[in-house]
């Protein structure tokens, strides 16, 4: 009779509550040497909340965790990672005060050798932390150094660092939560291949990512969860992207109606040389009119953040006017959010909630000064107002959540997101400005927050969107304007869109109108983001 070894990994029965939420529910799992699972669901589905079990983040109420077939349990982060397991999250987890080389190793930082006390407890050696950490940097491609800040650096390269992080502990199991989902085509093509290199080292690996195309180049085997519970294996002849979201939402998703808007004729937003503090490159002007979808596109670091970053007043403008119907737009974020524009960031956890704060906090903290409350009557006014803005906007978006005061940090990735946007909406501004509007969030997510859009652009707001899914672009832009090197390089009106025709222009091709337009300095090759579903699973999906 031939015996057969454990697998590496095995996780049996994981049960995990939350107050009322039932987070986990009896979830089995296992993973074999050189193997990589992908681990999809829809966001709340429980993925993140069972490799955090599996990191020694949260502790389950029922369950055991097997490693090489020896039962383990993980009360501690560090208990995880002295065991060789590794988690890059989702929500980036780095010190940002701490530098690049500090953040990589630390809790485990290089030493030599002291005299007396300082021989006991030994020395940090910064020679070798520093030499160590331009390794693991080349490893995943950041080109920065291991002395800089690590507030210093873009969202992409503190995700390539949270990757080398988890690299660098020489785990056998490494679980990777959304690794791409600030990452261009060319450092998510390189990870890949890090990925393989460390199957062929018979590394262990369970990829989390709503990016479907990612599953199907990179999973010997799906598993799926839904509500809580393992639903669906997929093994490799059935990994498709229609059977994963069959899987995930327990039915048929229709195709997204992509019907073009008529817009107004109305000017809402206008921007007239507009040059960012601090940015070598020419001023921009453009104008965005009631009921229009315009999407600013381009490679990363082109300068399409910086854009809304000053329109809203977070960065000075060097020059220019930014004006909302009538109205003049002072240079501060009070003066924009006066004038009626909103923003929602592409760093969620850092610059757009209070994640610590509950839902309601969140959901209301815009909006709150319209509300009097100088007198014990006004608060009563205030607190009920609160409530009954909450429920609404948790049943408008979908979100979902035990309470309204349960802390924003135990919602998921899609939740959260939601809750961001939802913030906005009861200030009932005239301009939506949106910075990767659906980072990190699943299939349902992206239906419901593709809707929004839409009836806020029906409502005639004008939305200016930056994102990076070409897929997204194409299903709710009605025009694009290409940045290259903080410059509007060419305009594609939405019949004109194709991936070639973007890439073309932003590295330096010819613009939607035929004129030439300059190439960026350095640029060599297209690095968009990886294309992900089919226009008909993902961003078409309605639920």
């Amino acid at each position: 009779m031939v015996q057969t070894s454990p697998p590496l990994l095995q996780l049996s029965g994981i049960d995990k509550r939350f107050g009322s939420t039932h987070a986990l529910r009896g979830v089995s799992l296992a993973v074999d040497s050189g193997e990589a699972v992908a681990l999809i669901g829809e966001n709340g589905a429980g993925k993140s909340t069972l490799m955090k079990v599996l990191a020694g983040i949260v502790s389950p109420d029922e369950g055991e965790i097997r490693l090489s077939g020896k039962l383990v349990t993980f009360p501690t982060p560090r208990a995880a990672m002295d065991a060789g397991v590794a988690l890059i999250h989702q929500e980036l987890n780095l010190h940002e005060h701490l530098s690049v080389a500090e953040n990589l190793f630390l809790g485990r930082e290089p030493r030599r050798n002291g005299w007396g006390l300082l021989r006991r407890i030994g020395w940090l050696d910064r020679t070798a932390m520093s030499s160590q950490a331009e390794y693991w940097l080349q490893q995943v491609g950041l080109s920065v150094s291991p002395s800089a800040p690590v507030e210093t650096l873009p969202i992409a390269s503190k995700q390539l660092l949270e990757i080398a992080r988890a690299l660098s502990t020489n785990a056998r199991v490494v679980v990777m939560d959304e690794p791409t989902s600030s990452l261009s085509d060319d450092e998510a093509l390189r990870l890949f291949g890090l990925i393989k290199q460390l199957q062929s080292r018979g590394v262990a690996v369970i990829y989390i990512s709503h990016r479907l195309g990612e599953v199907v180049r990179l999973a010997d085997r799906v598993d799926v969860l839904r509500d809580g519970s393992h639903v669906a294996t997929l093994h490799q002849d059935e990994i498709t992207p229609p059977a994963m979201v069959r899987a995930m939402v327990g039915r048929e998703l229709a195709a997204r109606q992509s019907t073009r808007r008529t817009t107004e004729s109305k000017t809402r937003l206008s921007v007239q040389d507009l040059r960012v503090e601090s940015v070598n490159a020419p001023p921009v002007s453009f104008q965005v009119a009631a009921g229009e979808v315009v999407a600013l596109v381009g490679l990363v670091g082109a300068g399409r953040s910086e854009i809304l970053e000053t329109i809203f007043g977070i960065r000075h403008r060097a020059t220019g006017s930014v004006r909302v119907d009538d109205q003049t737009v002072g240079d501060d974020i009070e003066g924009a959010i006066r004038a009626g524009i909103s923003f929602v960031p592409e760093d969620r956890k850092q610059t757009g909630l209070l994640i610590q704060s509950s839902v309601t906090d969140n959901a209301t903290i815009v909006a709150m000064g319209r509300v009097p409350h100088s007198t014990n009557r006004m608060r009563a006014i205030r607190g009920s107002w609160q409530s009954a803005t909450t429920r609404h906007l948790i049943e408008r978006l979908g979100i979902k959540t035990s309470t309204p005061d349960t802390p924003l940090a135990s919602l998921s990735g899609g939740n959260q997101q939601k809750v961001a946007l939802s913030k906005w909406l009861p200030c009932d501004g005239t301009v939506f400005m949106l910075d990767e509007p659906t980072r990190g969030v699943d299939i349902g997510a992206k239906a419901e927050i593709y809707a929004l859009i839409d009836q806020l652009a029906a409502d005639g707001k004008a939305i200016l969107v930056v994102s990076s899914e070409m897929e997204e672009v194409f299903a709710i832009a009605d025009r694009a304007l290409v940045i290259a090197d903080g410059r509007i390089a060419g305009e594609l009106p939405r019949d004109q869109f194709s991936e070639e025709a973007i890439m073309r222009i932003a590295v330096g091709g010819v613009s939607g109108d035929g004129a030439a337009s300059e190439a960026p300095v350095g640029a060599s090759e297209p690095k968009s983001e990886p294309k992900s579903e089919t226009k008909a699973d993902v961003d078409a999906a309605k639920r």
